[in-house]
């Protein structure tokens, strides 16, 4: 929400006032939580994230989302990761940590966060501890989507997309009617580039060399939840649910 909210306030119809005055009553009962949800690509972190958030009260934190909205809002933080995106250099771990830090004092991550996709080094890691603990905080939980690598290739090596609908189909799990056509059109079914077999394991190996040494930093100190994230969403959900209560 702009800043500029307060003066608008007055043209939100009451019955949205009512639901979040509401939500807001129900969230303050909710115990505070900071997680950090690390996972391969496929192994079903974008479909638990919005539950956690909402069953918990907490702000969904994006990294990359985040860095592209200070830089366009222009803010002190954005103007310095623009210098830094425009001569074509990595934006610093401090300068993502200064604008998480700017993220979470807003109103929607008063109860926490969920982070997702950061911190991807020990070194992000320690900046991150250190600049919650500045504010009297800590991380509470890094939920580990663990999955074996088969399971997720099977997974993402068998979708496949409609391209102008955006229906998508699974060879296993969800398959077209008739293979590689589009039920309702009967156009071909396309695999996006980051589906392919080859291109998932330079990803995964990439993911699996950043994200263990992070995992291990985490797991000394007695935070990590390693998830079995093959299972059936719902099933996750329900070990989510156990492992944060």
């Amino acid at each position: 929400m702009a800043t500029n909210s307060a003066a608008n306030l007055e043209d939100v119809p009451s019955v949205d006032l009512m639901t979040e005055l509401l939500r807001r009553m129900k969230c303050s009962t909710k115990p505070d939580k900071r997680l950090i949800l690390i996972g391969p690509p496929g192994s079903g972190k974008g479909t638990q994230s919005p539950i956690i958030k909402d069953e918990y009260c907490l702000c969904h934190l994006a990294t990359g989302d985040m860095l592209r909205a200070a830089v366009a809002a222009k803010t002190p933080l954005g103007v310095k990761a623009k210098e830094a995106m425009d001569q074509g250099q990595l934006v610093s771990d401090d300068l993502v940590v200064g604008i998480i830090d700017e993220a979470i004092k807003k109103p929607s991550c008063q109860k926490g966060f969920i982070l997702d996709g950061f911190p991807r080094t020990v070194a992000q890691a320690q900046k991150l501890d250190e600049m919650l603990e500045k504010q009297g905080a800590k991380v509470d939980k890094v939920l580990n989507f663990a999955i074996d690598d088969a399971i997720l290739e099977e997974r993402i090596t068998g979708r496949w997309i409609h391209p102008s609908s955006g229906r998508s189909y699974h060879s296993k799990f969800a398959p077209p009617k008739v293979p590689g056509v589009d039920d309702v059109t009967g156009e071909p079914l396309i695999q996006r580039k980051d589906d392919t077999a080859a291109v998932l394991k330079s990803r995964l190996e990439a993911f699996h060399k950043q994200t263990e040494p992070v995992i291990d930093y985490y797991s000394k100190k007695g935070v990590v939840a390693n998830l079995h994230a093959e299972k059936p969403p719902k099933d996750v959900t329900t070990e989510v649910q156990k492992v944060l209560s």
